[in-house]
């Protein structure tokens, strides 16, 4: 991972990992105040908060949020068409503050958050590169999709400033250092999985005379399509990838994230019953992709009751299996925790292969060499955010166990694991903050 991150950084398309520049190099540090908004596009549906800032780094922040799903036509219909809808939602949703009387008086600042496949040109400006999750919008693929959100605010008469265009990766970093200034690096693990961290300015090569105030900037690693020969596929991996509607792409997701885990362990499952009598009839549900979603797996694993009941249960709702003796409970039991305890210790193996590369592993950066340095390993934070780590205990268990095991107890107890919740909400509403005009 650390070696991949060099050749990302060093030039575009020099690796599997994209190290997408954000030109955020300013993150916030607790001492802004006022009002801020976040609109948060990042599938079927929207929403828009309003975040009130008092200057302290406040364990709670007071925020109001609206979600609304986004109609279906619109998805596929024009720019102007999406961003009136969403200006339109935004400006209902200002009118309802207070008496709503004063909607034009002083200007307000937003964080847009856009889950979509974006090359940032400045912490407000960003080129759409590709709809992904369903939308196809005609006219909006190589535009800045932050000034066609601000020409529709213009267009509903709002007196609203785009201040920062961000991914979700980089608003859980931004709230994760809201709230303790050691964090480092945010990771998202969740249905997708994603990575982002502080580099110095210096080391990314690719963007040679960029300076910033900071000497810093905020890299968006795109992880989930991290690759390398060092890590080893399972037939069921080859396969589950080839048959997926992108083949050769996020292989390292489709190894770790919530979306694809049921599905490995439903492949395991047919292969085995395909191989000997583990269930008294081959079910043809079995042969459905994706017909078993990560929680359930994860229920099946969590399962303490000592007859394995909820894992029968499971069986027989997804996969119409009436009888599952109790052997082959323990054995579907053994499978999900062999596919989670992958996943967990190779997203912590990522985790340790950013901090290598920032020296934050205790072995004095990736260029050392001399066994550890003995330098003070400081604190350092990563900020996590995402059902898989936040509901799932056991993937929580074993990524912590692995980041011992490879950072060794003494240089471990200094890494710190947050769970921040909502930094594509909260986190983009500080970044507005931070990039106030």
């Amino acid at each position: 991972m650390a070696v991949e991150m060099h050749a990302g950084l060093a030039s575009e398309g020099g690796s599997k990992l994209k190290m997408l520049l954000t030109f955020v190099d300013n993150l916030p540090n607790g001492t802004e105040r006022g009002t801020y908004y976040a609109l948060h596009l990042g599938g079927t549906n929207f929403r828009v908060l309003r975040v009130h800032l008092n200057g302290q780094r406040s364990s709670v922040l007071e925020h109001d949020v609206e979600r609304q799903p986004i109609p279906e036509h619109l998805m596929t219909s024009t720019s102007e068409e999406l961003f009136d809808f969403i200006a339109s939602s935004l400006k209902e949703f200002i009118a309802k503050e207070g008496d709503g009387s004063n909607i034009s008086t002083n200007r307000r600042e937003l964080g847009f958050t856009f889950s979509f496949p974006v090359k940032q040109m400045s912490v407000s400006s960003g080129i759409l590169i590709k709809w992904t999750k369903g939308f196809s919008v005609v006219n909006m693929v190589g535009r800045d999709v932050a000034a066609c959100l601000q020409e529709a605010l213009a267009r509903k008469g709002l007196d609203v400033h785009v201040a920062a265009l961000v991914n979700d990766t980089v608003g859980t970093l931004a709230l994760g250092h809201y709230h303790d200034p050691d964090t480092v690096a945010a990771i998202i693990i969740g249905t997708g999985t994603n990575a982002c961290y502080l580099e110095r300015i210096d080391a990314i090569i690719k963007c040679q005379g960029l300076l910033t105030a900071s000497g810093r900037m905020v890299v968006n690693m795109e992880w989930g399509n991290f690759w390398s020969s060092h890590l080893p596929r399972t037939s069921y991996d080859i396969d589950l990838d080839a048959e997926s509607p992108n083949p050769n792409d996020q292989g390292f997701e489709k190894m770790i994230s919530g979306m694809y885990l049921g599905d490995i362990v439903r492949r395991v499952i047919l292969r085995m019953s395909m191989e000997s009598d583990m269930f008294e009839l081959i079910s043809p549900k079995l042969k459905i992709p994706f017909i078993l979603r990560t929680p359930l797996m994860a229920a099946m694993h969590e399962d303490n009751s000592p007859d394995l009941r909820e894992v029968a249960r499971i069986l027989k709702e997804v996969f119409e299996i009436p009888e599952v003796p109790m052997k082959a409970r323990k054995i579907v039991v053994k499978v999900c925790d062999v596919v989670t305890r992958r996943a967990a210790r190779l997203a912590a193996a990522g985790i340790v292969g950013i901090l290598k590369k920032i020296g934050r592993d205790g072995s004095g950066g990736i260029t050392g060499g001399r066994g550890r340095s003995n330098t003070k390993m400081r604190r350092t934070v990563v900020a996590i955010e995402g059902g898989l780590y936040s509901s799932y205990s056991l993937f929580s268990e074993y990524l912590h166990e692995a980041l011992n095991e490879i950072l060794g107890e003494e240089i471990a107890k200094h890494v710190i694991i947050k769970v921040t919740e909502d930094g594509s909400g909260i986190g983009t509403a500080l970044l507005a903050a931070s990039y106030s005009s």
